[in-house]
């Protein structure tokens, strides 16, 4: 049975205020006032009838007290819950009668939403605006809309709700509306009165089940619903506040790298710009603030089953974006919104449920119900962190798309399902998503995070000054507005963490001169001068650097600047020239073990296991051990910018930024590749054995994949001249022979099909002793990739070598026509790549294509998905029923291919040579030919819908049959070129040379041909209804049995006087038409 609110309070009054004469109610504030007074008089003296009948008279619900200030309601802090239930143990105690479940929830729901508003309003980043706003009374109009409350009627079926589900109930409703009014008129405004009400709302259940748990041994509703899981959510509250004040309140305050300041320190917001499904980026967009983005997304109802997707490049602040922002949601959103943290590189199991990887991602007490991602009382905002991270797993096949796939489906899964609402954030580098662009999830929200512009440089400066001081601020201001300053450094400045080491180091510079200035007694410059001439320095180290030179030497200045900075610390002695490359020896290996190890972290014993063969570097460890009285290695690794790793993974370190682990990897490979073409004694030879390249191959190169950041790093680390040399230890030409001898081997199996124990083999066993699990095929079939990686990259630094092209080809089937030559080598390789995965070729190798020579090679029925072949020699190749949809072919010699039955949908095909190709049946909807030579090609039964074919030459090609619809042919060349049955509806064929071509009985409708050249074109029985042929040349064109409308556009027509066959109706049309050319 339903009742009003206040019913109870009249309950009490009658039963107790026999005692008393109850005061006459007076107005709003002297309600207000008596909820007040009545809250302290239970707290202070407990059930003491004579002291609470004449206030019970005086109220009609426990909101009453809205009506006073709210500064004044929060800075009572009173107990309202206790207040509650001890007003329902005053009952029993006096009425010796049940309440009912509706009685109890109408009093104790007060109680709690009155504590979760005070417990909000009470956090220190709220305390400010609450002191700041009206601290009048609530006006009259709220005052009535407060005692009408009182009037409302609950009963057992809205109760029941309300317990279950607070946020979602009639009563939460009419509270919250109360509320909101109550706000504003206290000039809070919409927006942030809507956001608070929500939160309160949101939080009155864990108050609600406070009460519950107090007095479930006194009333007998209380009891039952303790019974039924009353105990496991105040755990789970328990757990979720720990979570929260240990996992993601920390995050901000974390220091950067070795400082002594913190993330939230110098952050500054970042800007981005939407994406489209492939990841395409429109420039002429107007820049958004990602935070603002990531909110109006949380917001924004329509868009609950999308995904929030923030790719960027390396270093552009996507990590420190997460830690952030879900620091910023617990403060302002929770529990509306309750953020979880997760690095994507710390999940070790990608379980087949998304729900399933969660769970045990979190690790929380609050995720160990299987239930728990569908409480209705809680709504969580996952922030997933790095999915670039996980191309460096040994994951199951196509791991990131699957992944991907699962976010995607889980997504819209919250959104269909009342008990979830839930979203997901994922952060990552865009360059992990090439060769899946066209497999992932419909439902990703893309934004790509924009390099610093100077608003936000500017921020960051003045955050920065407030660290450093204005002096050196100002000079390192100074140095990136200089004249001198090369634009790849001011470039490379707009990428917060290299903003942030060029900051630091030149800070440090700048320290060092001065201390030495003192030192002899010079008095210091602390002016402009000072940072004119630090910018000078600086400006001749990255004079003629380009932007991976630059960035390169960023990385080694800051690993000078910190093996500098550490070393009172570590050796307590200053370093000599050997214990700094005894140290960067270290860091390097560190480097490689990272990677080999996945990208993200590698163990303290496997870096010390690589170690023990270099004698100096042991002495070094050994003089530290004595020094620290501690394990060395740990130490060292520690003073630069590594860490222990998190995820439960001991004894083990990772880079303060994946960036670091990747320069210092090919630093360690820059080393080899150098000592494997060192001459032997004399010049003769090398100096490195055979066997022993080899083992040294398959050590460096038998793991999980070279990425392109650590190629980039690696090949211009290469060519770079050191300091003080004229001329750098690289040897392409002989590096190209060792690496292309030992590919040939490896081809034919040499290496993994020995009776003995092979390299891959010793090399499995190392890695497994470190807990990396990989197989012999495994570990042979990443050897021989990576091997192949580097003969692609010296290929194609050759080509813009004079001196180098002829010298260095690399032909992965061998030279065609010559008897080293292989047509199905490649085919082959790809085939055995799926020992580490379908498809695993493409993932591993996909992106490093570009300019290859597979001259006359075999590769048909293969999937190259997304491919990078741009530049490639494919000529007279067999590519038949090949899957390259979505790849870059632009620039490629395709002339003469068979493509036959090819899939090459979205595919990049401009600036192309197709010419002779054999394309019948193939797929090409949606690709681009701009600009492509397609000359005799033959096109047959293929599918060109809505391709773009502007500027190509079809001149003699051979379209009989083909789906055109749509494709756009505008200044293309289709000279004598058969269209017979083909289907050009909707084509775009403006300006288009279309001489001698056939179109017998082809679909044109609603084609437009304006101020195309149709002399001599044969449109027998072809269908030119709703064409536009305005300012189209007609001269000689045979019009033998079309088909037109009254739609077809003749406007300004030339040449037609010589059209033959032209239906006699047109014909007349034409005569008597004045605005013929």
């Amino acid at each position: 049975m339903a009742e009003p609110l206040k019913r109870l309070w009249k309950f009490l009054n009658t039963d107790i205020g026999d005692l008393f004469s109850a005061e006459t109610l007076k107005d709003g504030v002297d309600s207000a006032k008596a909820v007040l007074e009545l809250a302290k008089a239970l707290k202070e003296q407990g059930s003491n009838v004579e002291q609470l009948a004449p206030l019970v008279g005086r109220i009609s619900t426990l909101l009453d007290v809205l009506n006073l200030p709210l500064v004044q309601v929060v800075g009572a802090g009173l107990p309202f819950v206790s207040s509650a239930t001890g007003f329902l143990k005053l009952y029993l105690e006096k009425s010796q009668q049940e309440l009912t479940l509706a009685q109890c929830t109408a009093l104790v729901s007060q109680g709690a939403y009155l504590e979760s508003l005070q417990a909000l309003l009470s956090l220190p980043e709220n305390r400010v605006w609450l002191e700041q706003i009206s601290q009048t009374p609530a006006s009259a109009p709220v005052e009535k809309q407060i005692v009408k409350l009182g009037e409302w009627q609950l009963d057992e079926e809205q109760a029941k709700k309300a317990v279950v589900c607070f946020h979602e109930s009639q009563l939460a409703e009419n509270f919250n509306q109360i509320l909101m009014t109550r706000l504003q008129d206290a000039g809070v405004g919409a927006s942030k009165a809507n956001i608070l009400t929500q939160r309160i709302a949101w939080n009155t259940t864990r108050y609600i089940n406070q009460a519950i748990a107090s007095q479930a041994a006194q009333v007998e509703p209380l009891a039952e619903l303790y019974r039924t899981g009353g105990r496991e959510l105040l755990e789970k509250y328990q757990s979720l506040d720990s979570y929260l004040e240990e996992q993601i309140a920390t995050k901000p305050l974390e220091k950067v790298f070795a400082e002594e300041f913190t993330f939230q320190d110098i952050y500054v917001p970042l800007k981005v710009k939407p994406a489209d499904d492939n990841g395409d980026v429109a420039q002429q967009v107007e820049v958004l603030g990602l935070e603002t983005w990531a909110k109006a997304m949380l917001n924004e109802s329509q868009k609950q089953d999308r995904v929030m997707f923030i790719q960027g490049g390396p270093g552009r602040g996507k990590s420190v974006f997460c830690r952030m922002f879900a620091d910023w949601v617990r403060q302002q959103l929770h529990p509306v919104w309750t953020p979880v943290l997760i690095r994507l590189r710390d999940i070790r199991t990608f379980e087949k449920n998304f729900e399933a990887t969660l769970q045990a991602a979190v690790k929380a007490n609050f995720a160990r119900d299987n239930r728990w991602l569908y409480d209705r009382n809680t709504r969580f905002l996952f922030l997933l962190d790095g999915f670039d991270e996980l191309l460096m797993e040994r994951r199951s096949s196509e791991g990131l798309k699957e992944f991907l796939l699962q976010v995607g489906q889980f997504q819209r899964d919250c959104q269909q399902s009342p008990e979830m609402g839930h979203r997901v954030l994922i952060t990552g580098r865009s360059l992990a998503l090439q060769s899946i662009e066209r497999l992932m999830p419909p439902n990703l929200e893309r934004v790509e995070i924009q390099l610093m512009d100077e608003e936000l440089q500017q921020q960051w400066l003045s955050k920065w000054e407030v660290q450093v001081g204005t002096d050196k601020t100002r000079a390192f201001e100074q140095f990136l507005q200089d004249k001198h300053c090369p634009q790849r450094v001011r470039e490379l400045a707009q990428e917060p963490l290299l903003l942030y080491l060029l900051a630091a180091m030149h800070r440090d510079d700048e320290f060092k001169r001065r201390q030495k200035a003192e030192g002899r007694g010079q008095k210091v410059n602390t002016g402009t001068s000072s940072g004119s001439l630090q910018g000078e320095s600086i400006v001749g180290i990255f004079k003629g650097a380009d932007s991976t030179t630059a960035k390169i030497l960023i990385y080694q200045r800051t690993l000078d600047w910190v093996l500098t900075k550490q070393r009172p610390q570590w050796l307590n002695r200053e370093l000599t020239e050997q214990d700094t490359e005894d140290l960067r020896r270290i860091l390097t290996e560190a480097g490689l073990c990272v990677v080999q190890s996945g990208g993200e972290c590698a163990s303290v014993r496997m870096i010390e296991t690589r170690l023990k063969g270099d004698n100096t570097v042991k002495e070094l460890l050994e003089e530290a051990r004595e020094n620290l009285k501690d394990n060395p290695l740990r130490n060292a690794l520690a003073a630069f910018y590594l860490q222990a790793a998190t995820g439960g993974k001991e004894g083990a370190v990772e880079f303060a930024h994946k960036s670091f682990g990747e320069f210092l990897c090919a630093e360690r490979l820059k080393e080899s590749l150098e000592n494997w073409t060192e001459p032997g004694r004399r010049g003769r030879g090398f100096n490195l054995p055979e066997e022993q390249l080899h083992w040294e191959i398959y050590d460096l190169l038998g793991y999980g994949g070279l990425t392109p950041e650590i190629v980039e790093y690696l090949m211009a680390l290469l060519t770079a001249i050191p300091e003080g040399a004229t001329e750098s230890e690289f040897r392409p030409v002989k590096l190209f022979q060792r690496l292309e001898d030992f590919y040939l081997r490896w081809c034919e199996g040499e290496f993994i099909d020995l009776a003995e124990e092979t390299l891959a083999q010793k090399k499995t066993r190392q890695l497994q002793k470190q807990g990396i699990q990989l197989g012999q095929r495994q570990v042979d079939v990443y050897t021989g990739l990576n091997v192949m990686i580097l003969l692609l990259e010296l290929h194609r630094y050759a080509l813009s070598r004079n001196e180098l092209k002829d010298k260095i080809i690399f032909y992965p089937c061998g030279e065609y026509g010559t008897e080293g030559f292989d047509k199905t080598r490649l085919l082959h390789i790809i085939s055995y790549s799926d020992c580490i995965g379908i498809d695993g070729f493409l993932r591993k190798i996909g992106e490093f294509l570009s300019h290859i020579k597979l001259i006359g090679a075999n590769l048909s029925h293969i999937k190259l998905i997304g491919a990078n072949l741009s530049g490639a020699d494919l000529s007279d190749a067999n590519l038949r029923n090949i899957d390259l949809s979505g790849a870059n072919l632009s620039g490629a010699n395709l002339s003469g291919t068979d493509l036959s039955d090819a899939k090459l949908s979205v595919a990049n095909l401009s600036g192309t040579d197709l010419s002779d190709a054999k394309l019948s049946v193939a797929d090409l909807s949606g690709a681009n030919l701009r600009d492509t030579d397609l000359s005799g090609a033959d096109f047959s039964g293929a599918n060109l819908r809505d391709t773009d074919l502007s500027g190509a030459d079809f001149s003699g090609a051979n379209l009989r049959d083909t789906d055109l619809s749509g494709a756009d042919f505008s200044g293309a060349n289709l000279r004598n070129t058969d269209l017979r049955f083909a289907d050009l509806s909707y084509a775009k064929l403006i300006g288009t040379d279309l001489r001698d071509a056939d179109f017998i009985e082809t679909n044109l409708t609603r084609a437009n041909f304006s101020g195309s050249d149709l002399s001599c074109a044969d449109l027998n029985c072809a269908n030119l209804s709703f064409a536009n042929f305005s300012n189209a040349c007609l001269r000689d064109t045979d019009f033998t049995g079309i088909i037109w409308n009254e739609y077809t556009q003749w406007e300004n027509i030339l040449g037609w006087e010589t059209a033959v066959n032209v239906p006699e109706e047109l014909w007349t049309l034409w005569n008597n038409n004045p605005n013929l050319g």
